[in-house]
Formats: C-alpha cells, structure tokens, sequence
C-alpha cells in the first residue's frame, strides 16, 4: 500500500507497519492509520471521483488501506441517501437539515462499513474466520459481509441483544455466542477466545482498519454536498469507534484539499450511558457507567476507542448532548412522520440530540446541520411498537369503523 505510511499509536506515538492483521500498540493504545496525502493527491482529485462509476465505499480506495488492484466486498456497502429535510429543518428551527439514512446498507447499519473492510483485510491476511463482539449491529453486518464472502464468522453478543439482530446473524450462518452479562463481559471472552484460535480481529477498537471504513460515511456526506461544509454533524456514540471515523475522514479530505474546513462534531450519547460525554462535560478522564438505555448498540459502558472519540469531539470544538430513552422514542417518530425515514433507538439518537440543542438554542437558524441515522428501526420493532402504541383493530364493518375514528378523535375528511 504506497499510500499508506504506517499504524501510529494515539497515546505514545510509536508506529508500526501497516500488515493486513495489526492491532493495538505494545503499550494498550489504539493506532490510527497513517497515509501519504501527496502521493493521494496526485491521483486523486474531485474530476476523477465525479466520473467514477462505482457508487459504494470503494469508490474512495484511494483514501483506504487497501492493496491497489484489491477486490471490493460482495455485497455494495455505502453511498446511502442524504435527504435535504426541510419541513422538519423548520420545525426544528434549523437553518437547513440533511438526513443521512446508513439503515439502507445491505445489513441495515453503518457497521457495514467497517465489517466489508474487515472482510476486505481479513482476505489480505488469508484469514477464513473472523470474530468480534457487538451489541448487534456490529455482529450482523459482519456475519452478511463473510458469508458473501465464503468465511466463517464466531460472534459474541451480551443476552440483552434484539431477536432481530441475532435472527440475522443466525440467518447468516454464523455461530453465535450470547453471553449471559454486560458488553464489557462479552467483550473480554469474545479477547480471550480470538487470542485463543487466532480468529481474524473484527472489534473496532482493537482493529484499527475498521475505523477506515467507517469513515467513508464522512466522505459520503461531503461528496453529496458537493464538498460544501455543514456546521454540524450529529451522530450516535457508544464504543467511540463510529465518531472517531467520522472525524477521520473530514481530516483526511481537509488534508487533500478537497474541503476547505471542518466542521463541528454533535456527540449525542443516552442519559443512562454516557461515559464520554460525561468526561467531556467534566473535564475529567472517563469512567465507566452501567449501560441503562433501551438503545442497545450503543449501551457501552466501558468505551474502547475513548481515547480516539474524545480526541475527534475535542479537536472539532464538538458539542455533547445526552438525551433519555424517551427522547429517543420521540425521535423516532418524528423522523418518521417528517422524513419516512425509520431509525432504531440507537440510530436516531443523533437526531433526538440535534431537536435537544435546537431547544436549548445552541443550534439555530444560522446553521446547516447532518444529521446520521447509524441502523434501521426493522433491528428493533419491539421498542417501536411500545412507542408508538397498537392499531386500530376491527371487523370488516363500516360502522365500526366509524365508531372507531370516533373515539379516537379521527377526521377522515379529505383524505
């Protein structure tokens, strides 16, 4: 990869050649991936990207750890929709709003991303299996991206996970582990269990190409805006892994040229696990927090990538917002009925935090602002339907019908 120098270790700088199989520094920290922005920027430029045909994740290769010449993933993974949501802009109070609908890649979440480049390194390294830990998505996407690709997948996931992501990981044949405990317990067996039969490394916070992958959704957005810089981007954080990519890929376009500033990160967390907003809040390290929300994936008490989604949040002058799972619920609907855009909890969360600041007046009419919905609401129907309450149910009677919209206070006319 001669665009790519070297892994470089967040906490103590030490760097390390970029191999298909490379993990975390010798002293704990995470690495971030290293590249040759000249060396990109004589191949690469906004002409070149306009008349490529491809229109997922690979269409940006040169800005990814890949060999030259490497096969994309089976299955098309990214270059999701980014819908202009001006009625719910207005009702927000936001000077323009975009939606950034990830739910539509093939296992329905953003995961996909990282989970194709894990497949994609795992094939570099001759790997046949491959394993993470996940509270569901990160699970599903990599169970769908190996079978497509003929590998094996062992995946471990805490009880709490929904039978909808765990009916796809069964689906997809891979060999699921539900550990009876928190993620952080799962977590650590799914460690000792890789180290173990030297499985392929698929936890984003161990793996530091997964990162690489998730940042295509920030190359994404700015392509779709035609490279014109939003104030803000919201999105959901658990693990830090998704935000820390985000932040990853605007720095990487500021670096070639492509945008001309960066904007600010909305790090949107649960009230009931929020141990990085918290420690940005309090100016004091993160500490662990019990994982008290409905929205599954990104109830992570013990973050794995702290340091990386700390860094990203700092360095963008980034707002935290923590919302409850009501919040959340709520924000659900509203994309819903605004947008048709169908979020599960942990999905919409970035936007039940941008309606939180718009109410605070920390946003406003002054400022465009995108807004990632990270997973698709099918993950999790048993919480929508709590939210949002049971149908009418009847006879085929016109009557009852009636009676029906009656007592409901329902006003057919003009439909």
């Amino acid at each position: 990869m001669k665009h790519v120098k070297y892994g470089k270790c967040v906490r103590c700088g030490k760097t390390y050649a970029a191999v298909p199989d490379l993990t975390t520094c010798e002293c704990g920290g995470i690495l971030d991936i290293i590249y040759d922005y000249e060396s990109i920027k004589a191949r690469l430029t906004k002409e070149v990207l306009a008349n490529r045909a491809e229109r997922s994740m690979w269409r940006y290769r040169e800005l990814l750890p890949i060999e030259e010449g490497a096969v994309p993933t089976p299955l098309r993974v990214g270059w999701s929709p980014l819908y202009e949501e001006p009625r719910l802009a207005q009702q927000l109070g936001l000077g323009r709003l975009f939606v950034k609908d990830d739910g539509q890649n093939p296992t329905a979440s953003l995961k996909d991303r990282a989970s194709a480049m894990a497949v994609a390194k795992a094939r570099e390294a001759g790997a046949r299996v491959i394993a993470c830990s996940s509270t569901g998505n990160a699970a599903s996407s990599l169970a769908g991206n190996a079978a497509a690709a003929g590998l094996s997948t062992y995946i471990f996931v805490p009880s709490r996970a929904p039978k909808g992501k765990v009916a796809q990981l069964m689906t997809f044949g891979a060999t699921v582990i539900s550990v009876q405990g928190s993620y952080e317990e799962t977590f650590e067996l799914s460690k000792q269990a890789i180290d173990k039969w030297g499985w392929y490394n698929r936890n984003a916070a161990i793996n530091p190409y997964l990162s690489e992958g998730k940042k295509t959704v920030a190359l994404e957005i700015m392509e779709q805006l035609n490279w014109e810089v939003p104030d803000y981007i919201a999105i959901s954080v658990g693990d830090g892994c998704t935000i820390a990519g985000l932040w990853k890929g605007l720095k990487d376009l500021h670096a070639i040229g492509f945008i001309d500033r960066l904007p600010r990160l909305i790090s949107a967390q649960a009230a009931g696990c929020c141990p990085l907003n918290r420690a940005i809040e309090s100016g004091m390290p993160w500490e662990p927090m019990e994982e008290n929300t409905l929205a599954d994936s990104i109830a992570v008490g013990v973050p794995r990538n702290a340091e990386k989604a700390l860094m990203a949040i700092r360095e963008s002058g980034g707002l935290t917002v923590n919302v409850t799972d009501e919040e959340i619920m709520a924000a659900q609907q509203l994309l819903g009925r605004t947008c048709g855009v169908f979020g599960e909890p942990a999905g919409v969360t970035g936007t039940a935090g941008v309606k939180k600041l718009c109410e605070a007046g920390k946003i406003g009419r002054d400022d465009t602002v995108v807004s990632v919905v990270t997973g698709n609401g099918l993950k999790d129907v048993a919480n929508a339907i709590a939210a949002c309450g049971d149908p009418i149910t009847i006879p085929s009677d016109m009557n009852r019908l009636l009676a029906a919209f009656a007592e409901k206070g329902i006003r057919a006319e003009g439909v």
